[in-house]
């Protein structure tokens, strides 16, 4: 037997279409970046990408459960001296849900070079329209 690895190959990658209305965000995230990376295929091979494109629709209808949509702090900084800023999931998801899942999904990726690559294959959009047709999304239900 041999081990076989696999090879870089952009066409072999498919769209998929994941619709987030009324999905938990943390298993929602994971299922993401399982498909993004490429662990769903008999191929994987941790150190190149053989994921698929992820386009995520209904972002704004994302659901958190408890009370993290009052508790759950966002932290970024300006890059200037004492420049920390933080919001709530609640503000978040209220001026830019796509951020919520984008943050969700980045922490559950390799911190390198691959893993920024691979986040730009998620597409991710407020309402139920996207602009990927001409790519043929195959709906999947996680």
């Amino acid at each position: 037997m041999k081990t076989i690895s696999a090879k870089f190959e952009p066409d072999r990658r498919k769209w998929v279409l994941v619709d987030a209305e009324e999905k938990v965000l943390g298993r929602l995230a994971s299922q993401i970046a399982m498909r993004l990376r490429g662990k769903h295929l008999p191929e994987f091979t941790p150190h190149v990408d053989t994921g698929d494109f992820v386009v995520v629709i209904n972002a704004e209808k994302v659901r958190l459960t408890g009370n993290k949509a009052d508790q759950k702090i966002y932290y970024r900084h300006t890059g200037y001296m004492g420049g920390i800023r933080s919001t709530t999931a609640r503000k978040l998801r209220q001026e830019h849900p796509e951020r919520i899942i984008r943050f969700a999904v980045a922490g559950m990726l390799p911190k390198n070079r691959l893993g920024r690559n691979l986040l730009k294959k998620l597409k991710i959009y407020r309402g139920g329209e996207h602009p990927h047709e001409a790519q043929q999304p195959v709906r999947i239900v996680l």
